[in-house]
């Protein structure tokens, strides 16, 4: 090999490499083009050939060259794949922290659609269920109506001791009936509408009946902690339904398929916060909710601080502290 003319020939490659992963270091990523980028990673895998072939040649390249390839192509590796993984954590930071709320504030007409229906269902059942005691009973379990009218208790209870187990199922229950009705949306939003509407159905019931059996103060105290987080929860989730069935019925100025993709593009990101709320919802009511150490005056003034601190996350826009 003419190690002369080799290094001739690949030298300013390494020079433009070791050019862009300076302006990395100094400045990040986002001070290359798309195109830098792509030539980064094509520079870095023709580098990393280069220092292979000087290894086999080191006594005619010497082994102050092989030194300083070594050290670029592991420059080069920290930024394409660690610096990459960086990246996609401060992506995901930067989406949760002012990403997150925009889409929030974006789409609050379909969350105020979605928490419309919701109420109208806990009305409904409010209405008929003082009027119709058949009604209440066709709408709450029985067990909980035996246990509420006949034992003149509530059932929360049963959770003491079991607080993982049961935090782990309730997470479950909850994600599913927020994956139901965004996934509602496929249905031309008609399911979506369902899973609001008997979520508030079910729940104006249980209101409905601890209020006949004066037990509205403790059964409130204990929903208020992870209400505040798993009903907006529920809501945003009833939300990202209504978005897709928008995207299919009323694709508006852009073909049908690419309003399904730009809406559920949308409705996809409402979901990504959804799961944290129902995670921290779930060990709120596994663990919190239930206790009778904590005074039930204090679980609604968690649920309330909770509340405003959703009210003013949502409202955080780039910039703000």
């Amino acid at each position: 090999m003419n190690v002369k003319r080799w290094i001739a020939r690949r030298e300013p490659n390494w020079k433009q490499l070791d050019e862009l992963l300076t302006r990395i270091e100094k400045r990040g990523l986002r001070s290359l083009s798309t195109e830098e980028i792509k030539n980064l990673a094509s520079l870095y895998r023709s580098v990393s050939a280069d220092l292979a072939r000087a290894r086999t040649h080191q006594i005619q390249v010497g082994n102050t060259l092989v030194q300083d390839l070594q050290r670029l192509t592991s420059r080069s590796y920290s930024q394409v794949y660690q610096g990459s993984r960086k990246q996609d954590w401060k992506s995901a930071l930067d989406f949760y922290q002012w990403e997150l709320p925009k889409v929030v504030r974006e789409t609050i007409v379909y969350s105020a659609i979605a928490t419309g229906i919701f109420f109208l269902g806990g009305l409904i059942a409010w209405w008929f269920s003082w009027r119709d005691p058949q009604f209440l009973e066709m709408i709450v379990p029985e067990h909980l109506i035996r246990t509420v009218r006949d034992d003149g208790k509530l059932w929360m209870g049963s959770i003491l001791g079991t607080e993982p187990e049961a935090a782990s199922q309730i997470m479950t229950n909850n994600l599913g009936v927020t994956f139901r009705a965004a996934a509602g949306g496929m249905t031309l939003g008609l399911f979506t509408i369902f899973v609001l509407f008997m979520n508030g159905l079910l729940i104006g019931g249980v209101g409905t009946l601890v209020g006949q059996n004066n037990l509205a103060f403790p059964f409130w105290a204990f929903v208020f902690p992870h209400g505040s987080l798993e009903l907006p929860a529920i809501f945003f989730s009833g939300a990202a339904g209504l978005l897709i069935a928008r995207g299919i019925l009323f694709p508006g100025q852009y073909r049908r398929i690419d309003a399904v993709k730009i809406y559920g593009l949308k409705a996809a990101q409402l979901m990504f916060g959804v799961i944290p709320m129902l995670v921290v919802a779930g060990v709120i009511e596994g663990f919190f909710s239930p206790s009778p150490i904590v005074p039930d005056p204090f679980k609604y003034f968690a649920g309330i601080g909770l509340l405003i601190a959703l009210i003013r996350y949502c409202g955080r826009k780039q910039g703000n502290s």
